[in-house]
């Protein structure tokens, strides 16, 4: 039992789905000709697995499969977006709107777009890590052409109102641009519905393999067009150049077949695992914090700051068992706190102390229990040796107290 490896950090990546490697496996040696080939049988099979998978990737955000450009992930999909969208339209406006807590992909695309002489505008979030509508309508002006807003946030699980994003981005007439990642496959997404225009998301958040992602492109009222950012054979509709990963796009339309027939029951299932989670770390433990908005978050997600715990002390006492995070697995690497933390107004010492618990398909009832055990003592046994949890027991007020630079 000690030694049961539990994984709850599935908006880092998930597990791919054993029904999604079985029907990627015929594409890598029978079936492995180039989607690109046309004049002979093994290039006709390839392509027939990756229309197949267009249409399957297509349905799942109610999209039209010509819409649907493959790349090898997210991170592609949002610079191709990004700054494809900005080089198309330089004619009409260098201007781009996106917020402080979006995703690197996204944040690092847009300073490079301000290196080619754009110009962004990062809005902050309000305290719950919702948009400011109005805000966002203030910063529209007549020389925007993007606005760039997640559905849902990687660490807190925050879902904006996208109907209302959209719907302004309308009124103003400016295109939507949506990194969909942790949304798609998980909580239903109509592109069309919401009034997204462009639209980034990957196949290893949904159970599908990693290095395969897609990029949705609106055809129609507007006629969207991206300059590609990768140049040579012209696939993808001229979008996006290179040889198809032909298993990974079956792969990733299998994962998104799933999605379709189990998210509701998948959501259902996590949400009541999350809640349990939550409401048990809440009553074994004081001074535990939820960060984001609690209404309007994914279901499978819970971002917890547990006062007075260094959050990489705190995952030391556990992490041979249970694989969690401390921010985004794509910052976790640098030891500042979260960007996205601080944006919703943490101070640095909670924004320190935050663990994301992100559950998926395969999470069990008995992982939610251990869990809850390995963190309660976890927290304990970190406050026991902190000075400053001393403190705060005996009443002193930590606010007034001038620390000592040396």
């Amino acid at each position: 039992m000690a030694n049961r490896r539990i994984y709850l950090d599935n908006n880092a990546t998930t597990p791919t789905d054993p029904r999604v490697v079985e029907a990627m496996l015929p594409y890598f040696t029978n079936m492995f000709g180039n989607a690109a080939s046309r004049n002979h049988p093994f290039g006709w099979e390839a392509e027939e697995g990756v229309d197949y998978a267009r249409e399957q990737v297509a349905k799942l955000i109610g999209a039209d499969p010509k819409e649907i450009i493959f790349t090898s992930g997210a991170t592609e999909s949002d610079n191709l977006a990004i700054k494809g969208v900005f080089e198309m339209y330089a004619r009409k406006g260098n201007h781009i709107i996106t917020l402080k807590t979006e995703h690197k992909a996204v944040l690092d695309a847009c300073k490079k777009v301000e290196k080619m002489g754009g110009e962004v505008t990062y809005l902050d979030v309000k305290r719950d890590g919702l948009v400011d509508l109005e805000a966002l309508k203030a910063a529209i002006t007549d020389k925007t052409i993007l606005v760039s807003i997640m559905f849902a946030n990687n660490e807190t699980g925050v879902i904006q109102p996208m109907k209302e994003i959209g719907a302004l981005c309308e009124e103003k007439g400016v295109l939507f641009m949506s990194d969909i990642t942790q949304a798609a496959g998980k909580i239903p997404v109509d592109v069309k519905e919401l009034g997204i225009h462009l639209a980034a998301f990957t196949g290893h958040k949904m159970y599908g393999p990693k290095g395969v992602g897609a990029l949705f492109v609106n055809r129609k009222k507007p006629r969207v067009k991206v300059t590609a950012q990768m140049d040579g054979g012209g696939h993808e509709r001229g979008m996006r150049s290179g040889t198809l990963n032909v298993p990974g796009i079956v792969g990733f339309g299998k994962a998104a077949e799933l999605a379709i027939k189990e998210m509701d029951a998948d959501a259902k299932r996590l949400s009541a695992l999350r809640d349990k989670l939550q409401t048990a770390l809440m009553e074994r433990l004081e001074e535990v914090v939820i960060n984001g908005n609690e209404e309007h978050r994914m279901p499978h997600v819970t971002n917890m700051s547990f006062k007075h715990v260094e959050g990489e002390g705190l995952m030391m006492t556990f992490n041979q068992n249970i694989a969690l995070s401390s921010g985004s697995a794509c910052t976790s690497a640098s030891l500042e706190p979260s960007y996205v933390l601080k944006a919703l107004g943490l101070g640095d010492d909670l924004a320190h102390s935050s663990l994301r618990f992100s559950l998926g398909r395969f999470t069990t009832d008995e992982d939610v229990e251990q869990t809850i055990d390995e963190i309660a003592n976890g927290v304990n046994h970190m406050r026991e040796l902190s000075p400053i949890w001393e403190m705060y027991k005996e009443g002193i007020d930590l606010e007034s107290i001038e620390w000592s630079e040396h």
